[in-house]
Order: C-alpha cells, then structure tokens, then sequence
C-alpha cells in the first residue's frame, strides 16, 4: 500500500530507506533528513520509505515526520519480503536520477545533502561513494574529524578497487539509476548484497565516478546481522566479482581489490568471529580457502586469526586488524572509537563511584 504521490518532474536524488522493525532507529533518521532538507531546493529529493510489514510505530514514526515537514513517498508492504526483496523494491520504485538506498539507522552527517545535490547536479556520475564512520551513541560527537579528497575515476574497475568495502555497504553508495534504465534489482535478491550488483553495473557503464574521502555517513555500529558474515562477504561477494569478469571488470581489478579486503577489511571481522566465540572456525576457514586459496596475505594474514588457539589469535588479529587500518587509511577512524571507548568507560566509572 503506497501513501503520497509522485512528483511529476522527477527529482535528481531519491533516499529510499528499507525498514522493518526499528522504530526508535528510524525517528533519528528521518529527523536528520528533516534537518538536512531543510537547504534543499523543493523537488529535488525524493524520500522514500519501504516498510517491510513492521509490527512496531513505525507507520506513527513516518506520519509524525510527514507531519513535521519532511515529504516522505511511504510504501507499507502487505507482508515481510525479507531485506533483499525490500532493499531492491526501493532502487525500483524510486523516482530519482540518483539513489542512495539509506539503512534506517544510518545517518547523513551535517551539511551533506546540500553538498551532494551540488555534487550529482555537475557531473553525471555513476557512483558516488561516501566515506562512513561507525558510531555507537551520538553521531556528531563521534565524528572522526577531517578533511578528505575527492577522486574522480574514468576507470571503473579502479574506482571499485580504491572504494573497496564502502560498495559493501548501502548507505556508501549512490547509484546512478539513469545508467540502468532496464535493471530490476529484484533480480539480485538472495545473497544480501542486492547493492553490489547494481553499484557494479553503474560504475562499470559510467564514463566517470567519484569517491568521496571526507567521511559522511554515519553508520549505527553492530546494529545489523543475521548473516553468516564469511558465506556473505566472502562466497557471495567472491560470486559477484566473477560475474562480471564479461562485463568490464578485469581479473586484476578483482585481485586487486580482495587484496584490499584482505589486509584492511576482514582482518576485523575476523577477528570479532574469534572474540565472540570460543569454537572453531572451520566452516569460515575453509570458505576463505576455497576463495584464496594459497595467497600469501591469506596464509599469514588472515589465517592465523582463524586458526591459531583462541589467545594467539585474538593477539595476532588484534595486531593485524590496527596494521590494517592503518595501510588502507582508516586509523582516524579507529582511533577515534577507542577514544569514545575510553571516554564512556571513564564516564561509567564516574558514575559508579558517586
């Protein structure tokens, strides 16, 4: 069931959000883009939201954003589609030249809606990637701080390397729809990364991309899951690069970037799997092996994370994850976290002893 109407010109960007079940989440997020559309020429944007059948407020949290100025297209699905089929049914019923498919807990940090409209209005992009930052309670006080170039690409098997994981990650990435005018994303649905195919096929058709370094979304941390992370990041991910070998993207292109997820992305992950449980890791194990097989940085990089006894490799994934970081440019990032951690544990104790 679909409320509101279209726009009859059609707008530059759509926000479409997939949402189930997270109420509390989406209020903030549909407060900020209140707050951001506020400098935005009317028409331009499009917000869309697509409510997979929530049982929560959340039609009362979009009818209470509606009522606060933000002109929101709300779609209510007559059941739950699951998040593949939701988060392709809002890149479908999107009306904008560009979108940007926004997870319900994610937010644009200030001043980035007017930057970007500036930003799609100049250029006919395919991709434009936004730098993210994770936050665990208040997104502005958590921001990493700095500056950060913006990198244009005609190649787009090298602009996929150099973005690397942000193309993972929906709120990251805002496709140019107009590039894929036949596409339906309901055809990618059934390994979690729906995006990644449509993010592909753009960058790839594109004359040229753009990545963004300065960071500008912020992004809820450890608020998702249900996902077996090495079947996803790992098989699927593996899946996707193959296919579109016969499109554009060349075999060095995609060694190139899992080189990149190698030494900077899944050492983390990696990591937390050996932090959060005391069992084996055969299952990942062997899925990184059957994709990497005898490469060097999987081996001794990551493989010892994996395998090695429990304390060894929470030492040894510990000291890779930071060395990682720190060769693929994020140390701000993680330093900063570890600042925020250090400053809410000496607010708890602070707290305990009065």
């Amino acid at each position: 069931m679909e409320k509101g109407s279209a726009n009859e010109v059609m707008p530059l960007l759509t926000i479409a959000i997939p949402t189930w079940n997270r109420a509390s989440y989406l209020a903030q997020t549909l407060e900020q883009l209140r707050r951001e559309s506020g400098h935005a020429i009317p028409g331009t944007v499009e917000f869309l939201v697509s409510d997979n059948c929530s049982p929560d407020a959340t039609t009362e949290v979009v009818q209470k954003a509606q009522a606060s100025g933000l002109s929101i297209r709300y779609v209510r699905n007559a059941r739950n589609i699951g998040a593949d089929a939701n988060i392709a049914q809002c890149f479908n019923l999107a009306l904008g030249r560009y979108v940007l498919i926004l997870g319900d807990d994610d937010l644009l940090v200030d001043g980035t809606l007017s930057w970007l409209l500036d930003c799609l209005a100049r250029r006919n992009w395919g991709v434009v990637c936004l730098r993210a930052y994770g936050f665990n309670d208040n997104f502005r006080i958590e921001y990493p701080g700095g500056t950060g170039k913006e990198l244009e690409f005609e190649d787009g098997g090298a602009f996929l390397v150099a973005a690397g994981a942000l193309i993972t990650l929906i709120s990251s990435c805002v496709i140019n729809k107009g590039l894929l005018p036949s596409v339906d994303a309901s055809a990618f649905c059934g390994g979690n990364l729906v995006q990644m195919h449509l993010v592909i096929q753009s960058a790839l058709v594109a004359q040229e991309n753009l990545l963004v370094k300065r960071y500008r979304i912020a992004c809820k941390r450890n608020n998702s899951g249900g996902y077996d992370f090495s079947r996803v990041f790992v098989e699927e991910l593996g899946r996707i690069l193959d296919r579109y070998q016969s499109k554009g993207l060349t075999p060095r292109a995609i060694r190139q970037f899992e080189t990149r997820l190698l030494v900077g992305y899944y050492p983390f992950y990696a990591f937390r799997q050996r932090l959060r449980s005391t069992g084996d890791c055969t299952t990942t194990y062997r899925r990184f092996s059957d994709r990497f097989g005898t490469r060097i940085l999987f081996l001794y990089w990551i493989g010892p994370i994996l395998s090695l006894p429990r304390p060894f490799a929470l030492a040894w994934g510990a000291a890779v994850t930071l060395v990682g970081r720190v060769a693929t440019g994020d140390l701000r990032r993680g330093a900063m976290f570890a600042w925020n951690l250090l400053r809410q544990h000496h607010y708890l104790a602070a707290r305990r002893s009065t």
